[in-house]
């Protein structure tokens, strides 16, 4: 008697949450739910692979039901790079926090993005080093306290924070999606990570999101100070908005502000 072969039963991809791993007050958890929420709205999770970098940014390895990569420290970009070139068809998101993308890991960023790699990239910005104490980071703010800077970051000295966003779509070939969000507005901000991740489904070219983040335990602010700080003190310098879109149109709103003194 024949055995009848049993219909193959399609993958289920349970929409389960789980508590972060990240301190209180945090961002990294809320970046992540934003991404977690746009990876559904796209349907892409069978195709999605997530790269994290060492730092805070590598406690969200096992966040999502997805295939991920954990790199070595500004090393995301190129590792997520190389897998989209040898697997073309799958999705390719790298996120990392400001040291790695801005510090280690620049030489990666500027090589990927004057390539125009079909990968999009997430950059969480708290203007310090989280994991290791707080110490001053490409993007410490002129006169910000830090474990290396007590005095406050002396820009004589140290030279000015680094505009990310402003530098990627500096130089970016058309094609490019490049824009600012917070975590101060999570709506805005799920939209920004969407059309980056609907730019590469395209094949358009790289997507760049930079998101204003919060680190209350390295800050040692308490809960209002926290919001005080991304809402007027970051985004007085990181002015949040698109800097760049598919057709290579830049946005007027952010185009000449964040380089105040």
């Amino acid at each position: 008697m024949a055995i009848e072969a049993q219909p193959q039963m399609p993958r289920v991809w349970r929409a389960e949450t789980k508590p972060h791993k990240f301190c209180p007050g945090c961002g990294h958890g809320i970046i992540l739910k934003a991404l977690g929420e746009a990876i559904d709205a796209l349907n892409i999770q069978q195709r999605a692979v997530f790269g994290c970098d060492i730092g805070c940014s590598l406690l969200a390895w096992d966040f999502f039901n997805l295939d991920t990569i954990q790199t070595h420290h500004g090393r995301t970009t190129p590792v997520l790079v190389g897998l989209k070139r040898a697997r073309p068809e799958l999705l390719a998101i790298c996120y990392m926090g400001d040291g790695g993308a801005y510090a280690i890991g620049a030489q990666h960023l500027v090589s990927s993005v004057s390539r125009n790699d079909p990968v999009t990239i997430i950059v969480a910005n708290n203007t310090q080093y989280a994991m290791t104490g707080g110490q001053m980071a490409p993007t410490t703010l002129p006169g910000q306290k830090t474990e290396t800077s007590p005095y406050g970051r002396d820009v004589e000295l140290t030279g000015r924070p680094m505009l990310g966003p402003e530098l990627v779509a500096t130089i970016a070939p058309s094609g490019a999606y490049v824009a600012r969000g917070t975590v101060a507005n999570v709506v805005q901000l799920k939209n920004f990570i969407q059309k980056g991740l609907s730019n590469q489904l395209k094949g358009r070219g790289i997507s760049f999101i930079e998101v204003l983040s919060a680190c209350p335990t390295n800050w040692h602010t308490n809960a209002a100070e926290t919001w005080h700080f991304i809402e007027k003190e970051m985004s007085k310098f990181f002015p949040v908005g698109e800097l760049r879109t598919p057709d290579g149109e830049q946005r007027q709103e952010v185009e000449h502000r964040g380089r105040q003194p």
